[in-house]
């Protein structure tokens, strides 16, 4: 599957695939602040992916910056040094977000209609002053699709969090059990089953980007100009709308519609009643194509397309309105926001 790097290395060690770009062994040298700053992105992209909310994972980087800290102070009473920070920073990441999944599967039961992950989105480019290699680490490229982070939510937290760390930044299988604390036979049989799951219900198959960007541009001109006979050419017969308000957006759908001619009404009806100073700016989230609605400058809604095999066909619409999930756009999403 192309949202993931597989990685059969179970060799012993440290030297593991991490994010790209991550450095590999212990990172000596600079303060504790120094050192998780460094590792910071790398701990984002393993959570973000584990949970699919970004206050979620701002809550369990705190947790373990925390967690850090005292460590970091005790080894330095006792004269000691911690030989491999960035192994110890994902090891107790990776188990402070296992155990907030309690906390966000609490939440979810009293949610309103679909729940989908809180949309990642990348930059237009560097702001002023701003790096092009800062640009790409606020980015946060190691984030997977929308429709795989749906997909996700339906592995246990366990097997999430072995195809992540597997599958996603290519840790080997007797690594991934030293920071789960398990057996590493135990964790071979949880990733195959988890890469089971997933491959059941999401093909290897992604679209070049400059294919999904042209169906992705085709797709959102014919949705918000109310264009019927064009969304029926686009959509796949078996498509699915899950559109995401959380019971505070107007005209979302409580449950998933699905079939060409409903989803076609459907995104027909909302352009039927456009809010007024609509803008449309498109831009990537998890690497896919997708298109940002602002109003008078404020973000109104996220809207990402998942391609069939032949890349020819939207057959997934993820719409997000919920303006919890879209707060953060202009602060944190979009360049011009």
């Amino acid at each position: 599957m192309s949202d993931s790097r597989t990685a059969e290395r179970d060799t012993e060690g440290d030297s593991h695939g991490d994010a790209r770009g991550a450095s590999r062994g212990g990172t000596h040298g600079g303060t504790p602040t120094e050192v998780f700053t460094r590792h910071r992105e790398l701990l984002f992209s393993i959570v973000y992916n584990m949970l699919g909310s970004i206050a979620d994972t701002e809550d369990v980087l705190q947790e373990t910056w925390l967690s850090w800290a005292g460590r970091q102070g005790r080894a330095a009473g006792a004269g000691e040094e911690i030989g491999n920070p960035r192994a110890y920073l994902v090891r107790i990441a990776v188990n402070h977000a296992l155990a907030h999944r309690a906390v966000v599967s609490r939440r979810r039961e009293t949610y309103v209609g679909p729940w989908l992950p809180e949309p990642l989105v990348a930059p237009d480019g560097p702001a002023a002053g701003e790096s092009a290699d800062a640009a790409a680490h606020a980015m946060r490229t190691e984030s997977l699709s929308m429709a795989l982070l749906v997909v996700l939510e339906t592995l246990s937290p366990l097997e999430r969090a072995v195809f992540i760390l597997h599958e996603v930044f290519g840790y080997p299988h007797t690594e991934i059990a030293k920071i789960l604390e398990r057996r590493a036979p135990a964790v071979r049989q949880i990733a195959r089953r988890a890469r089971a799951h997933v491959h059941a219900r999401r093909p290897r198959y992604q679209a070049r980007p400059r294919v999904r960007q042209q169906v992705t541009e085709r797709f959102v001109a014919a949705a918000m100009g109310g264009d019927l006979a064009s969304l029926m050419e686009i959509l796949a017969p078996e498509v699915t709308l899950w559109t995401d308000g959380g019971g505070k957006a107007p005209r979302s759908a409580l449950r998933p519609v699905h079939g060409r001619e409903r989803v076609a009404r459907a995104l027909t009806g909302y352009a039927s009643r456009p809010p007024e100073g609509l803008e449309i700016r498109h831009r990537s989230v998890g690497g896919d194509a997708a298109a940002v609605v602002f109003t008078h400058g404020s973000p109104y809604a996220v809207m990402v397309m998942d391609l069939d095999a032949e890349g020819r066909q939207v057959s997934g619409v993820y719409l997000v309105t919920n303006p919890d999930k879209l707060a953060r756009l202009e602060t944190r999403g979009d360049g011009e926001a």
